[in-house]
C-alpha cells in the first residue's frame, strides 16, 4: 500500500506494461493522460472509459495520448476495448506495481471487509513530469475533470 500522492512538478514514475498492441512505456509519449481504474466491464469503470472515449478527439487535438491502467489481463483489456470501441491503449498492471508507484492503491472497505483497491485517478503528464494529479475522481465525469485541469494549467 502506498501513501504517496504525486503532485505537479513531480517526476512521473516510469512504467513498461503490456497492452493488446504490445509493450508500452511512459517514455513512448510526450503528452499523456494516464488514468487508473479497478476492473474491465464493471459499471463505474465502463463509465470512466466511455467518458475518455467520448472526449478522445479533444485530447488528440491537444496532442495527448490516453492510457488506461488496471490489473486486468491483456486479453480482458482487448475484449473490453472492442466491446466499447475504445480508441486508446489499456495496459495490464497485474502486480499493481505501477498503481502503487502512482499512489492509487489504497485500503478500502467492501462489504464490511478491508481490501486493497485502486482509487479512481488520472494524471496529466508532459515530458515525464506530472502536470496535474487528480485522485478520487468520479467515473462518469473523469474526462471532464481532466479537461478542466488542462484549462487551469494553460
Amino acid at each position: 500500500m502506498s501513501d504517496t500522492q504525486l503532485k505537479s512538478g513531480d517526476d512521473a514514475p516510469s512504467f513498461k506494461l503490456d497492452s493488446a498492441e504490445g509493450e508500452i512505456s511512459l517514455s513512448d509519449f510526450k503528452k499523456i493522460i494516464l488514468y487508473f481504474y479497478s476492473k474491465d466491464n464493471t459499471s463505474g469503470c465502463t463509465k470512466q472509459a466511455v467518458s475518455f472515449n467520448e472526449s478522445y478527439e479533444s485530447f488528440k487535438k491537444m496532442k495527448y495520448e490516453i492510457i488506461g491502467i488496471s490489473k486486468d489481463t491483456v486479453s480482458s483489456h482487448k475484449k473490453f476495448a472492442e466491446k466499447y470501441g475504445l480508441k486508446f491503449h489499456l495496459l495490464s498492471d497485474p502486480d499493481c506495481k505501477t498503481a502503487e508507484a502512482y499512489g492509487v492503491r489504497k485500503e478500502k472497505m467492501m462489504y464490511g471487509k478491508k481490501v486493497m483497491g485502486t482509487v479512481r485517478s488520472a494524471f496529466i503528464i508532459e515530458e515525464g513530469k506530472i502536470v496535474s494529479a487528480l485522485y478520487n475522481i468520479k467515473a462518469e465525469s473523469s474526462a471532464e475533470s481532466v479537461l478542466e485541469a488542462l484549462k487551469i494549467n494553460e
